[in-house]
This record gives structure tokens, C-alpha cells and sequence, in this order.
């Protein structure tokens, strides 16, 4: 059953119509108008001690029309029926000609429901309290070099609702909500930090049977362990990258090469590839809006598109790119329900949910054994992709030696320079331990919130930086 919420935004049908028959009253092709009403709220404790508590509200609309594949827009804080109206014969004033397209009768799709969050919060703020507090405990009191512990929560509150000339009126609800944790260590002479978050696009039942302690206390562990890690040598080496954050790897390094904002322009490393082989054969891949309330989920995207289940790599063949209506005609290329935007400042276009290397069927534990020396790079960090080339640099926040099939000593420093085109080639081993991290994408539709996920996986051989040995 379809999210009723559009009668937040007070917008009938034939108002709707109107709207939209001025937009295209110059010859556009397509218009739509794309509302939002928002509520960001952010609670943050540092030592202990409740710093501070923020509440904002976002409302607002924008309006775009597409004539011959040039895209005009604009965005208001008003939006009165009268200013959506007039801003709507603004934009058809960027362009000359008669009028050619008719906005289609309104057709509200049902949509099978992948978000439905609940007890999105109570009278107070107590339960978040109670998992700051959680948090910051699990972290301080692991060691004395703990010397800085901040832990937060973040909750965006979202209605959304877009119509369109070609018979869109779809609305959706979400309500990302995450809580994060970052301990500094000390020894006196460096520094060392180290974080971690949790996020679901649900409310605060997503922490029924949550250990917030724990949680704080892996964050503490690995800030400690890397503050007395030696410093890792470089070298061309097999690179075994955890679970869960380690599909940033998959993220930065090969999907953003895959959205139809570079594909569509002829940027991409990856342009003209569908079909062909781009991984190894036991690579598969996904990007999902569809996962049971997981942080990147929708059940519609920015364009009212119904979420999908996009398979983009399988069995190491390239099988579809990420693509938005306007990309859609441009490409010849299917909409893929990946249309997004941080808010109606932004222009919306093609973006990532879920992102994931689907389980192989290795252990972990056959992984480690089968590498005689290598990197175990449990936490990746963040980096820098060219996605043109797909030539990446990224941090590893906390790395291990293997020797002789075993995780041995820590080392810090590291970094994996490369490829993202290589990479996939030389994965030669995928476990069956798929999870996930929580992160927030930036790009050129503004910051939204994407899960990077795999198994833990193993690349024959990577260019490894390091000042160890030096």
C-alpha cells in the first residue's frame, strides 16, 4: 500500500495540473514539482556530559522542466500555490516555442513498502540519553589513554512528495537515524582516533537489543591498538579488506563510475561496458533501495520511482548502470529508481542506496589461512577516486600483518593506491560474512545517506603505501 502523506503539502490535483501545464507551456518535455517538509535533529555528548541538542525544519519545493534534454530548475521556501505557479511559468520563460507535451493523468502507484519506521521518538529524549551515555562508557572505560570520547545521534525526519507531467504523484516518509561514537587515545606523545556508527532508516526501535557499551568499547579497542602500532612498510602485496565499511572500496572505486552523471557524459571508466566482463568471475553485485528499513532504503526515489533491486555486477559481467528519467532517454538505458537529493536545493539525479558485494563462498577463516603474507585491512578510512580513470587512494584506520596464514601485529599508516577497474579483476576469494557500515555520500545532489556492505574479501595483489621500514 502506497504512503499517504501529500496532504501535508496541501496540493490538489487539478492545482497540480496547472502547475505543471505552465511549465510546459514553451514546449518542455517533461516538468515536476518535488516537496519536502524535513525536521534534522542531533543530540551530542562529549566526556560524558550532554553538549548539545539541536532542532531544525527544512520545507520547501523545487521545479523543474527538461525541453530537448536541457534541464531548468529552481527552488522556493514558499510554497504557496501561487508562488509554485509562478515560478513554474518562470522556468518555461527559459525557452521559446509552443506548447507540444500534455501532463498526463495522476497516477498514484502502489508501492511495496521496504521502510515503515516506528517510535520514531517518545516524550523525551531519554532512550537516546540512555545510549549516548552507553556509548561513552563502553569507550572511556576500556583504558587510561582514552582521552577524548564524543558520541552523538542524528535523526532526519522526512514527508516528501513529487508530481510530475508524465502521471507521477507518489509521496514517501523516512527517518534516517544514526548514532555515532569517536575516542581519541593518548600516550602522551601521538594521538590516535578512532569511530564508529550505527544507522537504520527506522526509528528507536532499531536499538531493541543493541549493546551501546559495546559499541563504544570496539571503538576505544581499535583506537588503543593503532596507537601502539608500528608504521606499515609498502609494497605490492595480497590485501585481505574486511567486512562491512570495506565496501567503500566497491563504492567509490567502481558505482560512482557506474551513475548515469558520469556514464551519460562519457566520464566513466566503465561507459559502454554492459555486457562485457569488468570483475572476476565470482564478483556480484548490488545496489538495492529495497532492503528491509536499512539506512540507504526509499520506497520511492526522488522521482517518485519506485524502489528496485539493481543487479550490477554478476559473475564479474557489468549488467546495469544507475540511471534517472532525464539519463534514461539520453542512455537508452532503463530508470533504475536511483534518482536522489539531499533536499529541494538540490537538483536530484543519479545516486546509490545500498551498495554491496553479494557473499561468496569462502570463510573468513580460509581467507586468512590461504594468505601466506599479506594486509588485513579490517576499518577502512576515507580516500580519493578519479571516476573517470577509477584511480583511487584510501587510508586503512586499522590494518594487521598476515604471516604465515595468521593476523598477527597492528600497523598503521597504510594506504591502497589503485584501480578500481584492477581490483575487481583480481578479487580471488569472498566470504560468506556479508555486513554493512553507514555512511553519508556526498556528491553533486548533496549528502545522503548510502550503506557500503560486503563480505570480507581478498585482492591477489595491491600497491600498499607506507612509511614503515623508512
Amino acid at each position: 500500500m502506497s504512503v499517504k502523506h501529500h496532504e501535508v503539502f496541501g496540493i490538489t490535483e487539478s492545482l497540480a495540473k496547472e502547475i505543471l501545464e505552465a511549465a510546459l507551456a514553451t514546449g518542455g518535455d517533461f516538468a515536476e514539482v518535488y516537496m519536502e517538509e524535513t525536521t534534522n535533529e542531533t543530540l551530542q555528548m562529549r566526556q560524558g556530559k550532554l553538549a548539545s541538542a539541536n532542532v531544525s525544519k527544512v520545507k520547501g519545493a523545487a521545479v523543474r522542466v527538461i525541453k530537448d534534454g536541457i534541464e531548468v530548475s529552481a527552488s522556493v521556501t514558499v510554497c504557496t500555490p501561487e508562488k509554485l505557479l509562478e515560478t513554474a511559468k518562470t522556468l518555461s520563460g527559459s525557452f521559446e516555442g509552443e506548447k507540444t507535451t500534455e501532463v498526463e493523468e495522476f497516477v498514484e502507484k502502489e508501492v511495496e513498502l521496504h521502510v515503515h519506521p516506528q517510535n520514531v521518538r517518545g516524550e523525551d529524549y531519554s532512550r537516546e540519553l540512555e545510549l549516548l551515555k552507553g556509548a561513552t562508557e563502553g569507550a572511556s572505560s576500556y583504558s587510561k589513554e582514552i582521552v577524548q570520547v564524543i558520541t552523538n545521534i542524528t535523526k532526519k525526519e522526512q514527508h516528501m512528495f513529487v508530481f510530475a507531467s508524465d502521471s507521477t504523484w507518489q509521496t514517501d516518509y523516512r527517518c534516517n537515524t544514526r548514532l555515532g561514537c569517536s575516542a581519541v587515545a593518548s600516550d602522551g606523545r601521538d594521538m590516535q582516533p578512532s569511530s564508529s556508527s550505527f544507522g537504520r532508516n527506522q526509528g528507536m526501535d532499531m536499538f531493541d537489543g543493541f549493546d551501546p557499551v559495546e559499541f563504544g568499547h570496539n571503538v576505544a579497542v581499535n583506537s588503543v591498538e593503532m596507537l601502539h602500532a608500528e608504521y606499515m612498510k609498502g609494497g605490492e602485496i595480497p590485501v585481505v579488506i574486511h567486512n562491512g565499511f570495506g565496501g567503500v572500496i566497491l563504492h567509490e572505486a567502481c558505482v560512482h563510475g557506474l551513475e548515469a552523471t558520469s556514464v551519460a557524459k562519457g566520464m566513466s571508466v566503465f561507459c559502454g561496458k554492459i555486457g562485457q566482463r569488468v570483475a572476476s568471475e565470482i564478483v556480484n553485485a548490488v545496489d538495492t533501495g529495497c532492503d528491509e528499513n536499512a539506512w540507504g532504503s526509499i520506497n520511492v526515489d526522488d522521482e517518485g520511482t519506485p524502489a528496485k533491486n539493481n543487479l550490477l555486477i554478476e559473475n564479474g559481467i557489468l549488467k546495469s548502470y544507475l540511471v534517472d528519467k532525464r539519463n534514461s532517454k539520453k542512455m537508452n538505458h532503463p530508470i533504475t529508481a536511483s534518482s536522489r537529493r539531499e533536499s529541494y536545493k538540490f537538483q536530484t539525479t543519479s545516486r546509490m542506496t545500498n551498495t554491496y558485494f553479494l557473499p561468496g563462498t569462502s570463510t573468513f577463516e580460509e581467507i586468512i589461512a590461504n594468505t601466506k603474507y599479506g594486509l588485513f585491512a579490517k576499518e577502512m578510512g576515507g580516500g580519493s577516486v578519479n571516476p573517470a580513470t577509477g584511480e583511487f587512494n584510501f587510508a586503512v584506520n586499522v590494518a594487521y600483518l598476515i604471516e604465515d596464514g595468521k593476523i598477527t601485529k597492528p600497523v598503521k599508516g597504510a594506504t591502497l593506491v589503485g584501480s578500481g577497474k584492477d581490483v575487481l579483476l583480481r578479487i580471488d576469494m569472498i566470504a560468506d560474512n556479508l555486513s554493512f557500515g553507514y555512511g553519508m555520500c556526498g556528491s553533486m545532489s548533496g549528502s545522503i545517506p548510502t550503506i557500503v556492505g560486503q563480505p570480507t574479501i581478498r585482492v591477489s595483489h595491491m600497491t600498499v603505501g607506507g612509511k614503515g621500514g623508512n
